[in-house]
């Protein structure tokens, strides 16, 4: 084993650990890794930046603006919702539908915006069917991924496979060659999230009440204001009640009438009511101090709440946010959007104490209330995902019918061999920005940037590996342990092993991070054993797409789980049978279906 191959072979365990402790966002982590390589020598000038001019990484980014024009009709809301008006009657119909739609929907788009769009949706539909929202997500997220797999263009991994496996020599795959495989898993996968799913999953979250969901009982009440008190004649910013007792004052109740505005600048009365969010330790250092009476037996439900315009509601910070990385007071939350969060669900906790000096991360779900209008800006803005809420009518801009058209000629000319891909997104982009479907600005917003420095940033990674002899020393060692079997059951054994491993990797890190490793690693391999490289590269993809056991592994188990409530453990309990489930069917059928 040389220098080189301990050095890469080192830098690749680095990256795992960061991964996993999400020490640094995922696209910090690749450009680090990709720094210290060029740095090293490892890498030339043109080497470091080819990742960022690779035609897979342009394609995701022009199905993502694609995506975006297609998500503006809410042509794919107003489908799901009248079919499952059409099969409302059984329930299990009706689930089975959904999903099936979800997953055919997640093949012709990026399965992460699919699963922003229909968030909400899954909600109304478990308040619809009396069922805990998260007896739901969880397939959502299942349903989005298994979609993904059934096209080239239906999960970057694919993109990404394709890419590397035609620049080492091998023929393109196609763009439903996926789904002679695909269609076998999807079935099977959604038969266990109809039936066995919902036996494993916990009911976590409630459906009837935010406020009983978030705890809020003992964070939420009501304060009179004393004819001794020191607040009389002035205003909150004025005895500085949130600074100085970690108060929050979300609306005044003035002789039978709310005031909800300006709510801090408001010169204050006797007898006037205050609705609180806070501890109960800041709500008696407020007592003491302002002369309050603390009315301990009236706790704020969430219809107290809901007055006038004000509304309760949840949300969800994306990706794309300007939040992420600040606290609530760096961001100037309150201030810019006229909102105030009264609780942040993070990874299965609530937090309830001090929010204000709480970092934001991508996919936090936030407890807001505000009024109607500030609450509709703020999903408006492209920042935020509001959960719960839905609208099934159909958003007829003008020339509206163009996205539809546009994405389904373009994966069709890509399938048919017409065009490439790339060249056809690159085309209908031009027309929907041409007739103003989409402006510039919607299109560049649209693109998930995180995602493109992540995979721009590793390509040259496994160009490294390659280079520096590591994928061949790799595969020398993994042939010395086939070769301990049966000559007729190696081949078998290898697939096995690469599927294993691979579906291993993907649960502790990035799905793309995994393909981009082990695809290298898989051409030396077969190379070796003069073997057909294209059923191991396909496992590659499948298995890099197969993330059920953790919520880290891709990115919509993670979009789910704070609105799920759920706990690390659940994504064990029900991911690990089904991608163990998984691997055997690969072992089986994609041997027949792709011969060694």
């Amino acid at each position: 084993m040389t220098f080189e191959i301990i050095f890469v072979l080192g830098l690749i365990i680095l990256a795992f650990i960061l991964f996993i402790t999400e020490k640094f966002s995922l696209d910090v982590t690749a450009l680090l890794v990709l720094t210290i390589l060029f740095i090293g020598g490892f890498l030339s000038v043109d080497e470091a930046i080819s990742g960022f001019s690779n035609p897979a990484v342009i394609t995701i980014s022009l199905l993502f603006i694609l995506s975006q024009g297609l998500q503006k009709t809410r042509v794919l809301e107003y489908l799901i919702v009248r079919i499952n008006k059409l099969v409302s009657k059984s329930r299990n119909l009706g689930l089975g539908v959904y999903l099936l739609t979800i997953a055919i929907a997640s093949a012709l788009m990026n399965n992460t915006a699919i699963v922003a769009v229909f968030m909400p949706v899954t909600i109304r539909l478990a308040h619809q069917y009396h069922m805990s929202p998260s007896k739901l997500l969880i397939p959502l997220s299942y349903a989005a991924i298994m979609g993904g797999t059934l096209t080239l263009v239906g999960t970057s991994t694919n993109l990404i496979v394709n890419s590397i496996y035609i620049e080492s020599g091998g023929s393109a795959l196609g763009m439903f060659e996926f789904a002679k495989y695909g269609w076998i898993t999807l079935i099977i996968g959604l038969i266990y999230v109809l039936w066995i799913a919902p036996k494993i999953l916990p009911s976590r979250t409630v459906t009837s009440s935010l406020t009983q969901s978030y705890h809020m009982a003992g964070y939420l009440t009501e304060m009179k204001i004393s004819e001794d008190s020191p607040l009389i004649g002035s205003t909150c910013q004025d005895r500085n009640v949130n600074q100085s007792y970690d108060v929050i004052v979300l609306d005044i109740q003035r002789e039978g009438r709310l005031i909800t505005y300006n709510v801090g600048r408001q010169i204050l009365k006797e007898g006037d009511i205050l609705f609180v969010k806070g501890s109960v330790e800041s709500f008696l250092r407020m007592k003491e101090v302002e002369k309050v009476s603390l009315l301990t037996d009236e706790k704020l439900t969430q219809t107290e709440l809901e007055q006038d315009d004000n509304i309760l509601v949840e949300c969800m910070i994306t990706d794309q946010s300007d939040v992420v990385g600040k606290t609530l007071r760096e961001s100037r939350f309150r201030k810019r959007f006229g909102a105030f969060i009264l609780a942040i669900r993070r990874e299965g906790l609530i937090i309830r104490k001090k929010i204000a000096h709480v970092v934001l991360n991508t996919y936090d779900t936030l407890l807001v209330y505000g009024g109607k209008r500030q609450i509709s800006e703020l999903a408006k803005s492209g920042k935020f995902i509001l959960l719960g809420e839905l609208q099934a009518d159909l958003v007829k801009v003008k020339f509206w019918w163009l996205s539809i058209v546009c994405v389904i000629m373009t994966i069709l000319l890509a399938a048919i061999g017409v065009i490439p891909i790339i060249k056809g997104a690159l085309v209908s982009i031009v027309v929907l920005m041409t007739f103003r479907v989409i402006s510039p600005n919607e299109a560049y917003e649209s693109i998930h940037w995180q995602v493109i420095v992540l995979i721009a940033a590793l390509i040259p990674l496994g160009i490294v590996i390659e280079s520096s002899g590591t994928a061949a020393y790799i595969a020398s060692s993994m042939i010395e342990y086939v070769d301990t079997y049966n000559p007729l059951i190696q081949p078998y054994i290898l697939f096995a092993l690469i599927y294993f491993v691979t579906m291993v990797m993907t649960e502790v890190s990035s799905n793309t991070a995994t393909a981009i490793i082990m695809t290298p690693i898989v051409i030396a391999i077969t190379g070796e054993m003069q073997l057909d490289s294209r059923p191991f590269i396909f496992a590659v993809c499948f298995a890099a797409s197969a993330s059920f056991s953790t919520p880290v592994g891709y990115q919509t188990n993670l979009m789910v789980y704070g609105p799920g409530g759920y706990k690390f453990s659940d994504y064990i309990k029900v991911g690990i049978p089904l991608a163990l489930t998984f691997w055997f069917l690969a072992i089986l059928i994609i041997p027949l279906i792709w011969p060694f």
